[in-house]
């Protein structure tokens, strides 16, 4: 075990910066090869996509080949992309024919104006999930645990489902803000809730339970001791707690910028994330491969702007290898925890009992969009198929392939992070990578399953997992009693085994569980689009996602598998904290 932080030696920088490149030169080789991979073919795609032509002639494909050189293979477009970079030239876009860059810096300026409104519902919601906590803690008057179920419920919200509601009530309804469009400074307000909330929810989450550590630390005692007042004592608790946290806005936050695509559509807002989804549909390299760079020079950027940060924020101790270890102090369970889980548990088990004694796939055009009733308790969709019976037949599927995307991502996250010199390049490329292009380009060569879906979201899910493991491992080997350990001559097995793993899986799991509910919604967006599971197969993602064009004519489309998916996240989170409560 390396103990580079104890000697005041500064680790190389060469091995991210290799990392960053040899990430980005990958992503943009794959890019590059969409046209190819699909089976499509591209001629077609473009051309479709400029004039919806559906029997285009073989000599208008042959002259669309020929104007875009479609016979000289991806590596040739590739170079004379980059080739044309350096003059400020990405080309024009196939299908419309203009200037690439001033498309993509237009969406870009939208896309990171979105972002910074987002960023600020974020910081404000997650300073209401832990404010009890500060607020007991600077005054040493925490004795009782947190359940974490508000934050689980708020995490668990999908933001297309969000989005449509604020946009329904907010902006048609009552006319606060606008529903749609990008005109100004209120047109930023609806979205950037829709987007800010959920995300907000799970970094309040985490830091919520990283609090009790901080306040139980032995500054904290005599902080209070000698009567400083708890606003001292609350700002020195989140100096000590943030920097294990800020790795997590680079997936959770800045990958808005690229998967805010469904937001953006709901709303009409030209960011760049729904640029690159259109452009990836319609084939259009050109602007797809400039979007792309961008993502990855975003990620890049805020990825050395987090780390500058965090090695501010936590200063000398963390470079003198003097960083105290955080040990969370045993804290009561509340009374309610194990009535929450209970109650959660068995209301999930009766829809999904209920359900499974349906038959789902039944079709009755005259009983279309029915409000619930005793035939149908949760009502039917558009084709008049019974919620209740897709509901409870979608449960098995849609827990067991999220919770094995799940767990994939966060063992695949342990191991690289464990690494963080050769991970924190990938890390930050490929944390503001959309799901959505991972899927197309996985489905392009093994064409659109549920596996090919699952194993797309794994591609991009490992991200807030390898991030979050490299900060707690570098607090953690920055610590004192690492180092008087190996001079006791331990072995690296034994300081893994008994201090490095302990202090980082805890922290995982709970980040795992509060991103099960997010990761349903993006296999659901995955399917939706043709690329994941495939209808009629009942599955909780995809019932949110076809029915929400609905949800402002019959909410409880929408309503049935959205409660039962903040059931999931509220059982998974309250669960592992009754898990917790007993371990201690």
């Amino acid at each position: 075990m390396s103990v580079a932080h104890a000697s005041g030696a500064r680790p190389s920088l060469w091995p991210a910066a290799a990392g960053r490149v040899l990430a980005g030169a990958v992503l943009l080789g794959a890019v590059a090869l969409l046209p190819w991979l699909t089976g499509a073919d591209p001629a077609r795609t473009v051309l479709r996509a400029r004039s919806a032509d559906q029997n285009p002639t073989a000599a208008d494909l042959a002259a669309v080949r020929e104007q875009l050189g479609l016979d000289e293979g991806p590596f040739s477009h590739l170079t004379h992309w980059l080739g044309g970079l350096p003059r400020g030239d990405a080309g024009v876009s196939w299908v419309s024919g203009e200037p690439v860059m001033p498309q993509v810096g237009t969406a870009l300026s939208v896309s990171l104006t979105l972002m910074l409104g987002a960023l600020v519902v974020t910081a404000l919601v997650a300073a209401l999930v832990c404010a009890r906590t500060v607020f007991l803690g600077s005054r040493r008057r925490l004795r009782q645990d947190r359940a974490g179920a508000t934050a689980a419920v708020l995490a668990a919200l999908p933001k297309f489902l969000l989005a449509s509601v604020l946009a329904t009530v907010c902006g048609v309804w009552w006319g606060w803000f606008p529903s749609s469009g990008w005109e100004g400074p209120r047109s930023m307000v609806l979205p950037s809730l829709a987007l800010g909330i959920p995300s907000g929810a799970m970094l309040g989450g985490l830091l919520d339970q990283a609090l009790p550590a901080a306040f139980h630390e032995p500054w904290a005692r005599t902080a209070y001791a000698v009567g400083l007042p708890p606003g001292h004592i609350a700002r020195n608790a989140l100096r000590r707690t943030l920097p294990g946290m800020l790795p997590q806005l680079l997936p959770t936050v800045v990958a808005l910028v690229g998967g805010a695509v469904a937001v953006e559509k709901i709303f009409d807002i030209p960011g760049l994330g729904r640029l690159a989804l259109e452009a990836a549909v319609a084939q259009d390299l050109p602007v797809l491969q400039t979007a792309t760079l961008a993502l990855v020079l975003l990620g890049v950027g805020a990825g050395i702007l987090i780390r500058a940060l965090r090695h501010a924020l936590l200063g000398r101790p963390l470079r003198d290898g003097a960083l105290p270890a955080l040990h969370r102090p045993p804290l009561v369970p509340p009374r309610s925890l194990r009535w929450i889980t209970a109650a959660c548990s068995v209301a999930l088990l009766a829809l999904v009992t209920a359900g499974l004694l349906r038959d789902p796939l039944q079709v009755d055009t005259a009983a279309r969009l029915l409000p619930p009733s005793l035939g149908h308790p949760l009502g039917t969709d558009a084709l008049g198929r019974d919620l209740l019976a897709r509901l409870g037949h979608g449960a098995l599927r849609t827990a067991g392939v999220a919770l094995a995307v799940t767990a994939v991502s966060a063992v695949t996250g342990l191991l690289l992070g464990m690494a963080p010199r050769a991970s924190a390049g990938p890390t930050e490329v490929v944390s503001t990578l959309p799901a959505v292009l991972t899927g197309l380009l996985i489905a392009g060569v093994t064409g659109p399953s549920v596996w090919g879906a699952a194993c797309a979201v794994c591609v991009v899910g490992w991200s807030p997992y390898a991030a979050q493991t490299a900060a707690l491992l570098e607090q953690e080997r920055a610590s004192g009693h690492i180092a008087a350990s190996v001079a006791l001559g331990a072995g690296r097995l034994h300081l893994l085994r008994r201090h490095l793993l302990p202090a980082v899986l805890p922290a995982l799991l709970r980040n795992a569980l509060l991103r099960l509910p997010t990761t349903v919604l993006v296999l659901a967006s995955l399917g939706f689009l043709g690329l994941g599971e495939q209808p009629p197969t009942p599955e909780w993602g995809r019932l949110l996602s076809e029915n929400q064009p609905y949800a402002e004519l019959a909410p409880w489309t929408v309503l049935g598998p959205a409660a039962a998916l903040v059931v999931l996240s509220v059982v998974a989170v309250t669960g592992s904290a009754l898990g917790r409560g007993r371990g201690e």
